[in-house]
């Protein structure tokens, strides 16, 4: 009996020692994220930052911003950085966040063959989007649900072809992310639609270049939302929040601001404090 109560005991005190390196363990949030911030390498950059400052670790899942806010949705992430500004506002109406935030920005650009055999390169995507339609040029989509393609799919209405209804001939849909859809546009001479980001950080160009930027059409805002605790209890809002008021606040901002390519920054910061 003594035996068995001095086990049981040793048992206790050992739980107790190691109660404080298990809640050690477990600072850390789930952030449900964009490709894009992952594939042009600003996370490894930015979130080390965060985490020196706030003794939290930050476990990115890297999908389409579609399947980012379907994850949050079903409480599988703690918070969110993604960029569809119009789905986000619905996923924080709907009761399913607490609020979005601005981060920074970007853009998107239109990548294709240096030649540009359609003919398209200017600053205006909408008659770009337009000339590819009708001369049947090879244009690689995500078609997964992203930030990216919600805006690229913006842009082809915009240049009058509702592509859900009726695709052009050499519109291709790969169900991919921007890496793996920037490496089939370089091995089938296709354009594509890539946020900037990514593209600077895509090492196997082949005989791709920018051919359409810089038309305010292809803005891309960036925002972070803490998933609502009231949907899903275990979600660590403390955690949460402290990433998304550290994204927001000038030690976030200036990390963001500071990372670049070959000298040229990729991101820019935007919050509004």
């Amino acid at each position: 009996m003594t035996s068995r109560r001095s086990f049981t005991l040793l048992v206790l005190v050992a739980a107790t020692l190691l109660a404080p390196l298990v809640q050690a363990q477990e600072k850390f949030i789930v952030l449900a994220s964009t490709t894009s911030t992952e594939q042009s390498g600003l996370f490894k950059h930015l979130l080390p930052e965060f985490t020196k400052a706030s003794g939290i670790e930050v476990r990115v899942v890297a999908v389409g911003t579609g399947q980012a806010l379907d994850m949050a949705r079903r409480g599988d992430a703690d918070a969110l950085f993604v960029h569809d500004q119009p789905a986000e506002e619905k996923f924080v109406a709907e009761g399913f966040g607490l609020e979005r935030r601005p981060v920074m920005y970007n853009d998107f650009v239109l990548i294709g063959p240096k030649a540009d055999p359609a003919g398209v390169r200017g600053n205006n995507i909408a008659s770009a989007l337009k000339r590819l339609g009708e001369t049947g040029a090879a244009f690689i989509s995500r078609g997964d649900k992203s930030g990216t393609h919600s805006a690229e799919l913006r842009q082809w209405k915009e240049a009058g072809i509702d592509v859900a209804t009726a695709k052009p001939t050499g519109y291709k849909e790969c169900g991919c992310g921007m890496g793996p859809a920037l490496n089939i546009a370089a091995s089938t001479h296709a354009y594509v639609l890539s946020d900037r980001g990514t593209w600077l950080n895509f090492k196997n160009r082949a005989d791709l270049g920018i051919v359409v930027e810089g038309d305010r059409n292809l803005f891309n805002q960036y925002g972070v939302i803490v998933v609502n605790p009231a949907r899903h209890p275990h979600v660590k809002k403390a955690f949460a929040q402290t990433f998304s008021d550290w994204v927001v606040s000038p030690a976030g901002q200036a990390a963001i601001a500071a990372y670049k390519i070959g000298g040229e920054q990729l991101f820019f910061p935007n919050a509004k404090l």
